[in-house]
């Protein structure tokens, strides 16, 4: 046997047992006639003490160890005189009587250890030696634990766990598909899914009325913190259900993945419209650890001074940050500079102070009475000590979006953005479109198979840019970490749908047919809803990106550094496929 017991399980009890170990050494220092090693598994570090009174030539083979050296030891579990509690085997050491070299290991590109000295890029380009320090050694045995717990529940509630086809057809709509070409059929290619909405839909139609799966998904889009070219879904849907079984089940299972992971008990989760979302916080996936809600002062500023920039605004909103008023004139400039920049775009930032004795100075107090300051100070609730941020701009969306990142950012300076801390809700009501700039049309804000509310079924006719849709997002601290929608069952209405993004019939019918001529055999009522594992994992962990759970990861620009993908393809396989690469110049 390479080992009977694990490098971290033994203690106290376990003193005078005959044990063998297997791993990787950590370290080793000699100390006068005595050689010490910390061997390490996935389990734990265990120290192992070679003595040379005893047997010379052991402890001359032990001073020979390297770090990452693959051993096997066979000695007797002692008390440590000194001990360490800063390890749970901290109380034992290994009195070795036998070693044995399983492997040497060259010297590591950096050192394997909770604070290491390698930077991302060469902890990523060996990222097989960087899954050894505990710290990313953990985040995927949370992953684990958090898997197998969405299983547990899921099943205890019915949903059987189908998986679908990873080579699907490339479909309009959403982000960019990865195609794979058919070297059987030369010309056509494959697309990877973005995610098998479809298909699950066509297994509520086949009575599988409670199907989930923990799924590969591949989208082509720029990268950021919390995207990666290819994640991993908890994709689910049922059928017979509205709106309110969804988020009753799946608030549910949120409930069980808190409590048996972190042992935290979450409160009912409250509900937020996504027009109250955007109109409070600026974002339809608002941070809620921390209150300083938007208030709008169109009516407090706007035409009551002669402050152009405001006279011109389409909107006006300020936050209150509470106790800032000691901001420097320095630190108000670094915040004017921080809404400037190119990636939020404002064009300035307005500030006031509350002082000790209730009196407010502005950065526009030139330009407005006495009385409207005090309106500002009373609209905005602010009290002695308070700083007042006002943005204003001539897009009511635009200037929404840049005071919520300030709003993030003195969320941060002023510590109320804890990782520890959890503050979920469910956003509802979304709109069923949103316009694109880019396409000239109206475009499905969600995905093309989200029904509309029943309500708003006659505004198709009319006026659909004000449709809501029967969608709902998970939302955790600013973070969207699921969601999903009920689902159009009725070919006639998924037609007319399909008519408002710009589809013809014939255009339609080869996308997805499929779809439709399915439903005309009886589609049940259905929705469903898909969380981002990688997400959900990366908030149960408290990282700041989803790379740090999953086990090999792209970097930012979609590269994996490791096994040097994408790459370039032999000229024989490019003719297989019919495939003709030119390259361009540089």
């Amino acid at each position: 046997m390479f080992r009977t017991k694990t490098c971290g399980e033994l203690r106290l009890a376990n003193v005078g047992e005959s044990v063998t170990l297997s791993g990787w050494v950590q370290r080793t220092r000699k100390m006068g006639g005595m050689t010490f090693a910390d061997l390490r598994d996935r389990y734990g570090i265990t120290q192992l003490v070679f003595d040379e009174s005893t047997d010379a030539a052991l402890c001359e083979q032990a001073n020979r160890l390297g770090r990452e050296w693959v051993i096997q030891v066979v000695g007797e579990v002692s008390e440590r005189q000194s001990k360490n509690q800063n390890l749970p085997t901290g109380d034992i050491e290994i009195i070795v009587r036998q070693l044995v070299v399983l492997n040497e290991s060259a010297v590591p590109p950096f050192t394997i250890e909770e604070q290491s000295d390698g930077g991302d890029d060469l902890r990523m380009k060996y990222r097989y030696l960087d899954l050894r320090r505990p710290c990313v050694r953990k985040n995927l045995e949370l992953r684990h634990k958090f898997a197998f717990e969405v299983r547990r529940y899921l099943d205890q509630q019915g949903f059987m766990e189908i998986e679908t086809p990873v080579l699907v057809n490339s479909t309009p709509e959403g982000a960019r598909d990865f195609v794979v070409p058919s070297r059987m059929n030369p010309g056509q290619f494959y697309a990877l899914p973005q995610s098998p909405q479809t298909l699950k839909q066509l297994l509520m139609v086949a009575g599988m009325d409670r199907y989930f799966q923990i799924v590969k998904c591949f989208r082509d889009e720029d990268l950021r913190a919390d995207r990666q070219p290819e994640f991993t879904q908890i994709d689910c849907e049922m059928s017979f259900v509205e709106q309110e079984d969804i988020l009753q089940m799946f608030e549910g299972m949120s409930r069980h993945l808190f409590k048996t992971i972190l042992n935290i008990d979450i409160p009912t989760l409250p509900r937020m419209t996504w027009a109250d979302a955007m109109k409070y916080y600026g974002s339809d996936k608002p941070d809620t650890r921390f209150d300083m809600k938007f208030v709008e002062l169109m009516d407090v500023l706007k035409g009551t001074g002669e402050f152009s920039v405001f006279n011109e605004a389409e909107y006006i909103g300020g936050i209150c940050c509470e106790g800032q008023a000691v901001y420097t004139r320095k630190q108000l400039d670094q915040l004017t500079d921080f809404v400037r920049r190119p990636q939020i775009g404002a064009k300035g930032l307005v500030y006031a102070r509350v002082g000790e004795d209730g009196t407010l100075k502005s950065s526009v107090d030139k330009f407005y009475s006495p009385e409207v300051l005090e309106n500002l100070k009373n609209a905005m609730q602010a009290k002695p000590g308070d700083l007042i941020l006002i943005i204003s701009g001539p897009d009511t969306l635009k200037a929404r979006k840049q005071l919520c990142e300030l709003r993030l950012e003195m969320g941060s300076r002023m510590g109320l953005r804890p990782k520890d801390k959890f503050s979920c809700l469910w956003v509802i009501d979304f709109p069923m479109y949103e316009w694109s700039d880019e396409e000239q049309r109206l475009m499905a804000m969600h995905h093309p198979f989200t029904s509309p509310k029943p309500e708003d079924i006659p505004l198709l006719d009319t006026d659909p840019a004000s449709v809501r849709a029967n969608a709902y997002d998970m939302v955790i601290n600013g973070v969207e970490v699921g969601g999903g929608s009920i689902r159009i069952h009725d070919a006639k209405l998924q037609q007319k749908i399909f008519e408002i993004l710009g589809f013809t019939p014939e255009q339609a019918q080869q996308k997805f047919g499929f779809l439709m001529n399915a439903f005309k055999y009886g589609a049940p009522p259905h929705g469903g809803l898909a969380y981002g594992l990688d997400r959900f994992v990366s908030l149960f962990a408290q990282l700041d990106s989803i790379r740090d759970c999953i086990a090999f990861p792209k970097n930012n620009s979609g590269r994996d550094v490791m096994l040097d993908a994408p790459g370039f393809i032999d000229q024989s396989q490019l003719d297989e496929l019919c495939l003709q690469i030119d390259l361009p110049k540089e």
